[in-house]
């Protein structure tokens, strides 16, 4: 089946409320473009520099999302034109996205990463580094960012019940930080499950997904 064909058969299993990201990376562009053509106007992309060459070349509609680990010093590659950063977990990168969004004279919205899985190669932070973060003074002092929700991966597991109860541990985890009273009103977002295990990440309270193999084949 070609991409448009893939893009349209998830869509159609997809909720009205949950948002789809094409997770593009490692692809062409002329990849992205049939995407585009279809109707896609979200990207995900792992790799700073790679996001950046793809910003140029592309149409300016499209909502750049970076899903990967991300490195301080490669933040001002991105920090212009980036819609939405998926993996954030330590307060220095949160400090770099600020600094680099004041110097573009914008505010750049945020996912902060919770760590969910028994992996232990998963970045991310746990509930007690959650609330230290955002009861933090310094983080307080950030102006230039915005988080607006929670992302986070499932272990790589056949197991079914494990992964419901990891979706399901940061769907509570979610609806608790909604409450927070310094960050409670700008949280939307709760970024789960990918191509092998959206339907259950839907099912357990996801509001976006990120699908690359399902609609541009394997890499």
């Amino acid at each position: 089946m070609s991409i448009a064909n893939n893009l349209q058969e998830i869509n159609s299993t997809l909720p009205e409320q949950v948002t789809l990201v094409a997770v593009s990376k490692t692809k062409p562009v002329a990849d992205l473009m049939e995407a585009y053509d279809a109707g896609q106007r979200i990207f995900g992309e792992n790799k700073i520099q790679e996001m950046a060459e793809k910003w140029e070349e592309m149409p300016k509609d499209i909502q750049w999302h970076m899903i990967g680990h991300v490195q301080t010093n490669k933040v001002k590659y991105m920090a212009s034109f980036v819609s939405l950063v998926h993996g954030v977990d330590s307060l220095k990168l949160l400090s770099e996205i600020n600094k680099q969004a004041l110097k573009n004279e914008r505010s750049i919205d945020c996912l902060l990463q919770m760590h969910i899985a028994e992996e232990e190669t998963k970045f991310g932070l746990d509930q007690k580094e959650l609330l230290e973060l955002i009861n933090s003074n310094s983080f307080k002092d950030l102006k230039n960012i915005r988080i607006v929700g929670l992302m986070g991966m499932a272990t790589f597991t056949d197991n079914q019940n494990q992964i419901k109860k990891e979706f399901n541990e940061l769907h509570s985890i979610f609806e608790k930080l909604k409450n927070d009273t310094f960050v409670g009103s700008d949280i939307e977002i709760l970024s789960m499950g990918m191509s092998g295990d959206y339907k259950q990440a839907i099912n357990c309270g996801s509001n976006m997904v990120r699908i690359g193999s399902s609609i541009f084949g394997g890499r």
